[in-house]
């Protein structure tokens, strides 16, 4: 009896390591189902993380400190699965010995285990019954495999962060660092023209369906943050979301036809990517509004000055846009509070005066920053 439970024992243990492995790296869509392995350990090591993220001064040490997550944590996803894998053989080894119930021979399996499961080849330990001589070879041709899958793993993983972070990039030279709707349409407004808009939206349009794609695909992303500070991936999104958003009451000198398209496909990467990290968490209650009505009219007034003055749109615009944020913004917060990631501001955090802005001079790099020009 005991021999056969602790044979299930090894099985299931090893069922569920692999399971989780192949759902996590190889099945290529969102996996939903609340216990899984992955799911459990990130929500274990994420809480105590952020915590401590939290008691740390905003900036620099923060910024870093969180940073680090997402790369050590998936680190360490390796090691737990590969600890499981060597775990649930062992324990098969221990029930396949020919002395049972002996604690000194389940140390024996681990180290059997082990050996196998990374191919030392060492001798000083053989399986000496047919069971436990097949549980190696199965071992042996796991263990190569998953070392083989992993490391093909990670490559997938810096290049599909590298492809998001070079649309957030352009996105920066656009809107600013953090980025806002305000300046962008500004700067559109008063530099390229709204063609131009039209054909970056289509480009944030495509963005957005990549994200979507590769945050299902690989939920880690969304704790990998962005290199530059001011910059994330949701921040992006929020703004890609306010801009439609202001795009789709009027503002302009014309209807964006492009407009409600991205704003429809970034909605959609908001709310899944939302679902899928703070697994459908209800909508915060009590936060701040991202847009009082002072720095609402300071973006009325940015967005009329100059000759070429923005419109406002028609009269209940300002409620139109109200309800096109309560569409997106409860899963933003969400995100939010979650990630421990700010989202930008409507318009640029300077001493602008309820002036336009101009170009998105700095991006930030380090401590330091460089002047560009950009559209």
């Amino acid at each position: 009896m005991w021999t056969f439970l602790t044979v299930v024992a090894g099985l299931v243990l090893t069922g569920l390591v692999l399971l989780d492995a192949f759902e996590t790296v190889i099945l290529p869509r969102a996996v939903t189902r609340g216990y899984r392995l992955t799911r459990l350990f990130y929500h274990a090591i994420w809480l105590p993380w952020r915590a401590v993220g939290r008691r740390l001064p905003e900036g620099p040490w923060r910024n870093g400190f969180l940073s680090f997550f997402g790369p050590l944590s998936l680190l360490v996803l390796f090691g737990v699965w590969a600890a499981g894998l060597i775990v649930g053989f062992g324990l098969l080894q221990w029930a396949f010995a020919p002395v049972r119930h002996d604690f000194a021979h389940l140390e024996t399996g681990l180290y059997l285990s082990g050996t196998t499961f990374f191919t030392l080849g060492l001798g000083d330990v053989k399986p000496d019954t047919s069971w436990a001589r097949l549980a190696a070879v199965a071992e042996a041709g796991i263990g190569f495999g998953f070392l083989a899958t992993i490391i093909s793993y990670l490559p997938v993983i810096y290049a599909a962060f590298s492809l998001r972070e070079v649309s957030i990039l352009r996105l920066s030279m656009r809107a600013g660092s953090p980025p806002s709707a305000g300046e962008l349409l500004c700067q559109y407004a008063h530099r390229a023209g709204w063609r131009d808009l039209d054909n970056f939206l289509r480009d944030l349009e495509v963005w957005s369906a990549e994200l979507l794609e590769s945050h299902l695909s690989y939920p880690i992303l969304g704790m990998y943050r962005s290199q530059h500070r001011d910059q994330s991936w949701l921040a992006a999104l929020t703004t890609v979301l306010d801009s439609c958003a202001l795009l789709m009451i009027g503002v302009g000198d014309k209807p964006s036809a492009q407009a409600p398209i991205t704003f429809a496909m970034a909605h959609r990467a908001m709310l899944d990517i939302n679902h899928l990290l703070s697994h459908g968490a209800p909508p915060l209650e009590g936060l701040p509004d991202r847009l009082p009505p002072g720095e609402l009219a300071q973006l009325r007034v940015a967005l009329h000055h100059g000759q070429d003055a923005l419109l406002w749109g028609e009269p209940g615009a300002e409620e139109k846009l109200r309800r096109l944020r309560e569409i997106y913004e409860p899963a933003a917060q969400s995100l939010s509070a979650f990630l421990l990631m700010p989202l930008p501001p409507w318009m640029p955090p300077s001493d602008r005066g309820g002036h336009p802005a101009g170009p998105a001079e700095q991006i930030y790099e380090g401590e330091g920053a460089t002047d560009v020009s950009i559209v």
